[in-house]
């Protein structure tokens, strides 16, 4: 008789989970559990909330989806929390449960808590499923791959490659282990109130991947995704991929389904063309691993210095030049902000406040609901000339990005009134 944990990760779905629906062929009584780790409830070393409250308004909405179709397949969701080396210990100690299976992260957080299970004594079993590409089909070893991303994707589209094969949720899910319904459990409902831009939630994903490609917005994707206001200019489907209510890989073969329909175009290519940045920057990981997360990054040179006063002015949207504070009061007001003004909004505080991009970073981890560690650092390093990018930084000429995305000053009058 094999009794497992499936320990949830930014895996919220039961759709293409191949790591879960492993778990499910091969365990007898199967635990289902999402962990809120303790140091996640911490403050960063600059100050501020690990964890904001937008992005656990999103995480509970998605929690709770999942929730329920666990219950409705005759399964449950059990939200455990603390420190996570205690919480799995006393799982093992109560329940027995020495098998694990999961998500892989290559992040070195997320591999570090892979180690502490096992200096545990549990076995931990792990799919990599967070790509649209699979490693394996490409002619490179990770450890081997491009650095530059150009020509990681014309490697790529050299072999043709577009995305791998999605797998269908399993029929079932095995009974839960004797003694589960004794946990003791924790959620984040009602500990704040936010305005939600976004409901998280798999059933929430499907609907809005639905609804975009049935109303043809594909086809405008390119004309629109540096746009910063509205729901339409880009897909959107950012905020439920960074915890995996929806996989890559399912809108990838959604998207080549609509080509078929009705052709493709440059605004389809975009789109896929951005799902493959999204893979560039989660394989680099497998390359360079730690070294991402030092201060200097891949480079050598030193990094700017945190000043409290000056970061404060930035993250607030105080610092008198009018599309940052647009942009950064935007993003702590909901949670989101478009790409163009991620972009404009690190460039200003790396070159033009000349702060510490690691605090920048931190502050997005915080805030955004879409955050994803792959993603962050990869965007943070990219435009602080940290990462892999051979032109050394991408520094951007605020009055140009204005006249170019807000001439008429409609995003900032949103924002400043």
């Amino acid at each position: 008789m094999t009794v497992a944990i499936y320990y949830f990760r930014n895996d919220l779905r039961l759709e293409d989970n191949p790591a879960f629906i492993l778990a499910c062929k091969n365990a007898d009584f199967l635990l289902p559990i999402y962990v809120h780790e303790q140091k996640l409830e911490e403050e960063t070393r600059w100050g501020f909330s690990r964890v904001g409250q937008h992005r656990k308004a999103f995480l509970q909405d998605s929690l709770e989806d999942l929730r329920t179709q666990l219950r409705y397949l005759g399964s449950d969701l059990f939200e455990l929390a603390g420190d996570f080396k205690e919480v799995f210990s006393a799982l093992r100690t109560q329940l027995g449960i020495n098998l694990i299976y999961c998500e892989q992260i290559v992040a070195p957080e997320e591999l570090e808590q892979v180690r502490v299970l096992k200096t545990i004594g549990f076995e931990v079993i792990s799919s990599w499923q967070s790509s649209m590409l699979d490693p394996h089909s490409l002619l490179f070893k990770l450890e081997d791959m491009p650095d530059v991303f150009t020509q990681f994707r014309q490697q790529v589209e050299k072999q043709k490659l577009r995305f791998a094969n999605p797998v269908e949720a399993h029929a079932s899910i095995p009974p839960l282990p004797a003694g589960s319904k004794a946990l003791s459990q924790k959620t984040y409902v009602d500990m704040f109130s936010s305005k939600k831009s976004f409901l998280g939630g798999e059933s929430k994903a499907l609907l809005h991947i639905e609804q975009y490609f049935d109303r043809r917005l594909p086809d405008t994707y390119k004309q629109t995704r540096n746009q910063l206001i509205g729901l339409d200019y880009s897909s959107k489907f950012s905020p439920w991929l960074a915890l995996g209510c929806c996989s890559a890989r399912s809108i990838a073969k959604k998207l080549t389904e609509y080509e078929l329909e009705y052709g493709a175009n440059d605004g389809t290519y975009w789109l896929w063309f951005e799902l493959l940045w999204r893979d560039y920057f989660r394989f680099l990981h497998f390359k360079y691993d730690n070294k991402l997360y030092r201060s200097t990054g891949l480079s050598t040179e030193p990094n700017n210095p945190f000043i409290e006063i000056i970061f404060k002015q930035w993250s607030s949207g105080s610092t008198g030049e009018s599309l940052i504070d647009a942009g950064m009061r935007e993003l702590q007001g909901t949670g989101y902000l478009s790409n163009r003004m991620r972009q404009i909004v690190a460039s200003y505080w790396i070159y033009n406040m000349k702060g510490d991009w690691q605090a920048g970073a931190a502050w997005f981890e915080s805030q955004l609901i879409d955050y994803d560690v792959y993603s962050n650092q990869g965007n943070w390093l990219y435009i602080a000339g940290k990462g892999t990018d051979p032109r050394g930084g991408r520094p951007m000429n605020l009055a140009k990005q204005t006249q170019d995305h807000d001439p008429d000053g409609i995003y900032r009058k949103i924002w400043l009134s």
